[in-house]
């Protein structure tokens, strides 16, 4: 008989954490919980008409904690002693100042309610103008430092986000000594560690944000950052030379996390990463498919043998880095911005007038006025898209163009806006809800159609995620869209699960993640098929959305992020 073995995964998303307590050996969830950001739901540190958006450390911490315990509670006390691994997940790139000890600025007391201190989430675009420097600046060199991060940096990125926080905020700069992911701290936390400069980073991070490459020997050199600005001058010394992949432990849990979780300090804690990376492998991703983690936003894994991509270098993606995913493969990530999201800012508009005006009403109760307000924000999603599944398809609906939160791939420019053309009196609700849902899967289409022109075929896709699991209608037009089949894994909690297949392979309990993904996978239980009528229409369609998003891209000349000639021979 086996030995009774219980790992833990953690999942950091951008409203709340999750953590499940899985059966290592055949996957099956024993227990789960959720825990929302309080400060997060407040709106603290945010401004997001500038589009700053930023999170306290103390939200992830408390959130850790409740979760960890409680799925430990509801599974019973005699499971505790079997834990054997956990490992995490978060969003990213969303990066904290932090001291030597590795302490984030925002947990001193000084800094508590500094949004310069917290960290800097995934959304935050705040550092444009320093995404655009960088991409300038890279060209000066002989070395082309953004090859393998799809040769344009974003503004979503680790060194964009540093040095605007730097310059914006002096006490800030004077007390930060280094800058870290949240994927790679909260392993360091639960390690204990307190020296910022054994910190361990994951490669995943590293390799796809941060511009760190086996290559390059590392980070590019001090002088490709103090050249830019001299406030980077020696920065690349505070922060790291290796990088790790998530099959590996940062370290054992410490005894002070022990005590806190009831666990023992034999619990091994693996290196993190970043959600989508270990979503794709909680959702089974093969060679070559497309693994489609849709939330707020999307995040595209493609993994592939080393041998066979490593020299097709693929422009405007998230960057292609070796072991980010699956240690032995190539990791290829692209993702959109605003997919969820743009949904649910259509969502908000629509309801307005209610939140404005329900409660001022003289003919009904504040109280009756809540429970109406909370129906209606319940109901608008599912009703809007009753009634747009019914509308006809016509070359000559209205159009959108996703680019509600800028751009992330193809070509990442953060400045670009989000439109809807071809609005007529008949233009309603469904109508334009429709326009946005077509808009997200065809900005998920340019993303395949940049991998297949660049030389990484797409065999097929993989649906994770809040969106993929409940909106058969998206689903639909994503397969129609893209003409081709998408699988609906059967997980909830991919992200998560992922996360437990990797603390059970830092465990031990298995040789490689492979192993892992193939004894505690859950499959899938849904597959849509694209219709042969509406694939060509959509086809049709899309042509007209290139043309408009070019056009849109044309009335905003300062947002447009050139890749020169140097950078694009370096990338083909």
């Amino acid at each position: 008989m086996k030995d009774i073995a219980y790992v833990i995964g953690v999942d950091y998303g951008t409203d709340s954490v999750r953590s499940v307590l899985v059966n290592a050996h055949n996957g099956e969830e024993i227990s789960s919980s959720v825990y929302y950001y309080p400060r997060w739901q407040k709106g603290l540190h945010c401004i997001p008409s500038e589009n700053q958006f930023r999170q306290h450390p103390l939200d992830y911490v408390e959130g850790l904690e409740n979760t960890i315990k409680e799925c430990i509670s509801k599974a019973g006390a005699d499971v505790a002693p079997h834990v054997k691994g956990i490992s995490i997940d978060t969003t990213g790139s969303t990066p904290i100042a932090v001291d030597r000890t590795g302490t984030p600025l925002g947990l001193l007391p000084e800094f508590s309610e500094n949004p310069n201190a917290m960290f800097v989430l995934w959304k935050d675009h705040t550092a444009v103008g320093e995404a655009a420097e960088i991409n300038e600046h890279a060209t000066k060199f002989d070395t082309n430092y953004l090859q393998y991060v799809g040769g344009i940096y974003s503004s979503e990125w680790f060194w964009a986000k540093l040095l605007h926080v730097l310059r914006v905020d002096e006490q800030v700069r004077n007390a930060c000594f280094s800058w870290v992911e949240h994927c790679d701290w909260i392993p360091f936390l639960l390690t204990g560690g307190n020296d910022v400069m054994q910190l361990k980073r994951s490669v995943c991070a590293a390799g796809h944000k941060s511009l760190w490459a086996a290559e390059f020997g590392g980070l590019p050199p001090n002088n490709f950052f103090s050249s830019l600005d001299p406030l980077l001058d020696g920065f690349t010394d505070r922060l790291f030379k290796d990088a790790y992949p998530s099959d590996q432990a940062a370290g054992n849990l410490s005894q002070e996390w022990a005590d806190r979780l009831g666990l023992s300090t034999d619990v091994l804690v693996g290196v993190g990463a970043f959600d989508a990376h270990m979503g794709a492998v909680g959702g089974q991703i093969e060679p070559y498919h497309l693994s489609k983690v849709m939330g707020t936003s999307t995040c595209d894994m493609l993994v592939a043998p080393i041998a066979e991509v490593e020299d097709k270098l693929v422009n405007g993606i998230c960057g292609q880095v070796p072991g980010s995913v699956i240690p032995a493969m190539m990791g290829l990530e692209a993702g959109q911005s605003a997919f969820g999201d743009t949904y649910a800012w259509f969502k908000r508009l629509l309801i307005w007038p209610l939140e404005q005006l329900l409660s001022q009403s003289q003919v009904i109760s504040a109280e009756t006025a809540a429970a109406l307000m909370q129906e209606v924000s319940d109901k608008i999603i599912p009703e809007l898209t009753k009634q747009a599944e019914q509308l006809p398809l016509s070359e000559n609906d209205a159009f959108a163009i996703d680019w509600f939160n800028g751009r992330r791939t193809p070509d990442a420019n953060q400045l670009l806006k989000g439109a809807i053309l071809g609005l007529g009196l008949g233009s309603d609700a469904p109508r334009v809800f429709r326009a946005l849902v077509e808009a997200t899967c065809f900005g998920a289409k340019s993303i395949v159609d940049r991998f297949e022109a660049q030389g990484v075929p797409v065999k097929g896709l993989i649906g994770l995620g809040g969106v993929a699991r409940k909106s058969p209608f998206i689903m639909q037009m994503m397969a129609d869209v893209m003409n081709m089949p998408i699988r609906i894994h059967k997980s909830e909690q991919t992200c998560a699960i992922g996360a437990a297949m990797f603390a059970a392979t830092v465990a031990g309990v298995y040789d490689k993640v492979e192993d892992a993904m193939e004894a505690m996978g859950q499959g899938f239980d849904a597959e849509y098929f694209p219709d042969s009528t509406r694939a060509a229409l959509y086809a049709s369609r899309y042509k007209q959305y290139k043309a408009h998003g070019k056009a849109i891209e044309n009335l905003v000349p300062t947002a447009k992020l050139q890749v020169t000639d140097k950078q694009e021979e370096v990338v083909r």
